[in-house]
């Protein structure tokens, strides 16, 4: 039986293939070392696995969620904003739980994109923005951004057209590791009021930042909650990647409109795990400045060793991630292969995040130091 039309034109999902690849060297025996997927090797902080212990046990948390998250969620994800950007939201209409980010950057283009649509997306990005327009029946625009303009997209470059309906952003961004400042966001909103597009901002890894950056929300933008959409996650700033909580921040037309798109496909997520999340954002936040400083260690480990290895690379200032250049003559797929085949480390090459990913590839520190430091000699030997 034929598969819809949309699932054909869709290239398979990038981890999911590396996934594939890593097991299958696994299973030949081969002690790899994965700096593939950003997935944090540190644990939950204890007094949030203790407010899961408890919600778990309570039966009033064993029913059918509230389909937007419910308002102690939504008010501590409200409180959070005020305190970490000096922004007010209001929890009844401009907050809403998600089953993790990906969840709600997967959902919000069935709301904002129809057939024939276009959104406009970082190449290279996050290959979910492209893939959530191109479900929804629209195409995917290259939004480029170039490593001359520190992997920022410049937007008096922007392909618009009366078609657009989103525009995609993220910073620190993922692959890049890029970083803006809050003019930078100031030229996204006027932008998006300009051209009449919903502004979507990914967020996710805004507490992980290096060397006195410290990342804003687009939401501080004056006006910014008339066009934009914030997604942000627990997943890198708690260690909770497994827990699947998030929240969508921002315009009340577009938190309406996307809970349309969920209330239909979802129930919501698990009582219990939001007060796990809760417990995280009103709970002690001094695990961030160990967590950073864990992160930056890498960081300095993996870009002194690329350095010494004949790279020139500046070590980032956000995410938990080294995007670097393959050397030359060599493609994202063949460097990332080489490394694997030779000496079993496992990076993602750069062109599953865009067209122009291709001729990078991107190392992930969320390993052990001990790992780390194992794999950084590993390519040294391969490449020396």
């Amino acid at each position: 039986m034929r598969v819809a039309k949309r699932i054909e034109s869709l290239p398979p999902y990038l981890f999911a293939s590396l996934d594939r690849k890593l097991a299958a060297k696994r299973a030949e025996g081969v002690d790899v070392i994965s700096l593939g997927v950003g997935d944090p090797d540190m644990p939950t902080p204890e007094h949030v696995v203790e407010a899961m212990r408890d919600a778990v046990a309570d039966p009033a948390t064993h029913r059918y969620p509230s389909y937007y998250g419910s308002i102690e969620f939504r008010s501590a994800v409200a409180a959070w904003y005020g305190r970490r950007f000096g922004v007010e939201l209001d929890p009844e209409t401009e907050v809403m739980a998600l089953i993790g980010s990906k969840e709600g950057i997967g959902h919000v283009a069935f709301a904002y994109v129809d057939p024939g649509d276009e959104a406009l997306v970082p190449d290279p990005g996050y290959p979910v923005y492209a893939a959530s327009a191109r479900l929804a029946g629209g195409t995917a625009v290259s939004l480029p951004a170039t490593a001359d303009r520190g992997f920022v997209p410049d937007l008096s470059q922007a392909a618009v057209s009366e078609r657009t309906k989103t525009m995609w952003l993220g910073f620190p961004a993922n692959p890049t590791a890029a970083v803006a400042d809050l003019t930078t966001l100031e030229e996204a909103v006027a932008f998006s009021r300009a051209h009449d597009v919903r502004l979507l901002h990914d967020a996710a890894y805004c507490e992980i930042t290096f060397d006195g950056y410290v990342a804003p929300s687009v939401l501080q933008v004056p006006g910014a909650k008339d066009v934009a959409l914030e997604f942000g996650s627990t997943s890198k700033s708690y260690n909770m990647t497994g827990w699947r909580i998030g929240w969508a921040v921002g315009s009340a037309e577009a938190i309406e409109a996307l809970g349309v798109v969920k209330t239909n496909l979802d129930s919501g997520q698990f009582t219990a795990v939001q007060r796990a999340a809760i417990a995280a954002l009103e709970g002690p936040q001094d695990h961030l400045d160990e967590l950073r400083a864990i992160y930056q260690r890498r960081r300095d480990l993996v870009v002194g060793t690329l350095n010494e290895l004949g790279w020139s690379l500046k070590p980032p200032l956000g995410s938990c991630y080294v995007w670097a250049p393959v050397p030359e003559g060599e493609t994202s797929v063949r460097f990332a292969d080489r490394l694997l085949d030779d000496v079993g480390v496992f990076v993602a090459p750069g062109n599953g995040y865009g067209d122009l990913g291709e001729g990078y590839v991107r190392f992930s520190l969320t390993v052990p130091d001990d790992r780390l430091s194992e794999a950084m000699e590993r390519i040294g030997k391969a490449l020396s």
